[in-house]
C-alpha cells in the first residue's frame, strides 16, 4: 500500500483542487493520501468524501505554522488524524490573522519594488484561505517580472540575507503550543520536513527539544531529505520511539521541484504503526472517559 501523507491544494499554497488531488492520486496508483492543507481544516471532509467516491482513501490532516524563539524560525507540525478537528479552528483562525498582517504589509513592500497590486495577488490566490509567498509569484509572473515560481526574483524578495526581501515575520504560536493545540483536538502531532531547519546535529536538536512537548512524530521522507538524510532520521526515530511518516508535499504548479503524488511516500509498516499509534490513543481516551 503505497501513502502520501503531505499534499495541499488550493484552499492553502497549492494549485489544484481537492478533486484533482484526488483523481491524480488514483491515477498513480496511491491508496491513501493526507490533504494537509496549510493553517485551514476547510477541506478535510470534502477530502474524505470525494476520496470514497474515488477508491482513495483519505486520512484527515492539517499543516500548522508555529515559530520556534530558540532557532528565530517558522516551524510547521503536521497534525493527523484529529478526532475533534473542530478544535483547531481557534488555532488556525489565528494563523489566518497573523498572516494576514504579514502579508498585507508585504504587499505594500512588494508594490515599491514592482508594478504588482494587492488586488492582482489575490486574484492569483482564488480559492485559498490566505495569501502565500506562491501567489507573489504567480502575480509577478503574470506581469511579466519574472519568469518562474523559484529562481532570482522568489531569492531576491523571500530570502532573508536579500537586501530586498520582503518578508515579514507572522507571530505564529509556539511549537509548543501547536502540539498542545493537536493533542487537545486528539491528533498525532509530526514535524514537518526536519532537515529544512538546519543541519543534522541541529535538527537532532531541535526535535528532542519538542520531544519534551509531547512530539509523536517526524516527517522522514520529504523532497527536503537525501536518502542519507531518511536513513538518519528513521534510526533517530525507532531509537526515540517516535512515528515516522513521509510525503512530496505536492503543490501542483507550486512545487518547488519536478515531482508528483506519489514520488515521497510513508512505507506499510510506518503506515500500520501510525495507525497503531492512533488505535491506542483512542483506547485510552475511551479508558479515561469511564473513569470519569
Amino acid at each position: 500500500m503505497s501513502a502520501d501523507l503531505h499534499c495541499h491544494t488550493r484552499l492553502s499554497n497549492g494549485s489544484m483542487g481537492i478533486e484533482e488531488i484526488i483523481s491524480l492520486a488514483k491515477s498513480r496508483g496511491i491508496d491513501k493520501i493526507a490533504v494537509t492543507d496549510q493553517d485551514t481544516i476547510a477541506g478535510i471532509e470534502r477530502a474524505k468524501i470525494v476520496g470514497e467516491r474515488n477508491g482513495v482513501g483519505v486520512i484527515s490532516g492539517v499543516e500548522l505554522s508555529a515559530f520556534d524563539e530558540e532557532t528565530g524560525k517558522c516551524m510547521h507540525i503536521l497534525c493527523y488524524l484529529p478526532e475533534q478537528p473542530a478544535r483547531l479552528e481557534g488555532l488556525c483562525k489565528h494563523n489566518s490573522l497573523v498572516r494576514g498582517r504579514a502579508t498585507t504589509m508585504m504587499c505594500l513592500k512588494l508594490a515599491k519594488q514592482y508594478p504588482v497590486t494587492p488586488e492582482l495577488i489575490k486574484r492569483c490566490a482564488t480559492g485559498a484561505t490566505a495569501l502565500f509567498t506562491q501567489h507573489f509569484m504567480h502575480a509577478l509572473m503574470e506581469v511579466g517580472v519574472a519568469d518562474s515560481f523559484y529562481g532570482d526574483v522568489y531569492n531576491e524578495l523571500f530570502t532573508p540575507e536579500s537586501e530586498k526581501n520582503i518578508l515579514v515575520q507572522p507571530k505564529f504560536k509556539s511549537v509548543e503550543e501547536v502540539i498542545e493545540a493537536v493533542h487537545l483536538a486528539n491528533g498525532v502531532a509530526v514535524l514537518a520536513h526536519p532537515m529544512a531547519y538546519g543541519n543534522p546535529e541541529e535538527v537532532t536538536a531541535l526535535i528532542g527539544r519538542f520531544m519534551k512537548a509531547g512530539l509523536d512524530g517526524i516527517e522522514v521522507w520529504h523532497p527536503t531529505a537525501d536518502e542519507n538524510d531518511s536513513e538518519a532520521l528513521l534510526q533517530f526515530a525507532k531509537k526515540n520511539k517516535l512515528l515516522a511518516t513521509g510525503g512530496s508535499s505536492f503543490r501542483g504548479l507550486y512545487n518547488k521541484k519536478l515531482l508528483t503524488i506519489g514520488d515521497y511516500i510513508t512505507p506499510d509498516q510506518q503506515l500500520k504503526e501510525l495507525m497503531s499509534f492512533k488505535a491506542r490513543q483512542q483506547r485510552l481516551l475511551k479508558k479515561q472517559a469511564a473513569e470519569l
